[in-house]
């Protein structure tokens, strides 16, 4: 199973629509900053956009994306999965939009108790599955995917603590735009793709079959070349 993970697009999403003409994929995620602060009513038409391919597509908001985003994300094709999980084949998914708090004061932030309450109860729900995605926009703290150049990390606390006791397989992340890149956390694998809008998305390769061992292998690529 090939899956495509991409996030912050804020609005440009043409690289998504040009990589799926393309190259066949069996699943597309979205991290979150689907518009650029709205409006809202965009979110729906870039969600069916992606969809046109006949390839299911789960998303979750950003912390730029207006609060009823969430309703235009229903109205689309696409699967709303903020603060809820879905299981396809013998993977459990689930995902956390929005972001911790931030000094600019975006739409859609949360405070930590209500991060961890909420993404825990998500992906606790599917912990028992062979393969667990991990989907959020907030980068866990602590990691090469939430630092700012000037060194300091900006990443949700909750996310990091959530990740730690549950060990889901991988947690694709967004939000730090300086931040693409891998990191590990235990036995999960940590990747912030970058910005889509420049290109940047993630491949995850999963081996499906039924043996105990289970493969599943994530690389950020660009989509334009």
């Amino acid at each position: 199973m090939k899956i495509l993970a991409v996030g912050d697009m804020h609005g440009n999403y043409k690289k998504i629509l040009d990589y799926l003409k393309e190259n066949r994929v069996d699943l597309v995620i979205l991290t979150g900053d689907i518009t650029n602060f709205g409006p809202a009513e965009l979110g729906e038409e870039i969600l069916n956009e992606i969809t046109q391919f006949d390839v299911p597509v789960l998303a979750i908001p950003g912390n730029c994306d207006p609060v009823s985003i969430h309703k235009e994300i229903e109205n689309s094709r696409a699967v709303n999965i903020h603060g809820r999980n879905v299981v396809i084949k013998n993977m459990g998914i689930c995902g956390f939009g929005g972001s911790n708090p931030t000094p600019f004061d975006t739409p859609m932030e949360f405070e930590e108790v209500q991060i961890y309450d909420e993404a825990q109860k998500a992906l606790k729900d599917i912990k028992d599955h062979k393969i667990t995605l991990f989907i959020t926009h907030a980068p866990p703290y602590g990691t090469k995917t939430d630092l700012l150049p000037s060194g300091v990390h900006v990443g949700s606390k909750s996310i990091r603590k959530i990740i730690e006791e549950l060990q889901p397989s991988i947690n694709i992340c967004g939000h730090i735009h300086e931040s693409r890149g891998m990191d590990v956390i235990g036995k999960t694998r940590v990747v912030n793709p970058g910005e889509i809008s420049k290109g940047y998305g993630c491949l995850i390769h999963v081996n499906d079959s039924t043996e105990d061992k289970v493969e599943v292998k994530p690389e950020i690529i660009k989509l334009d070349e």
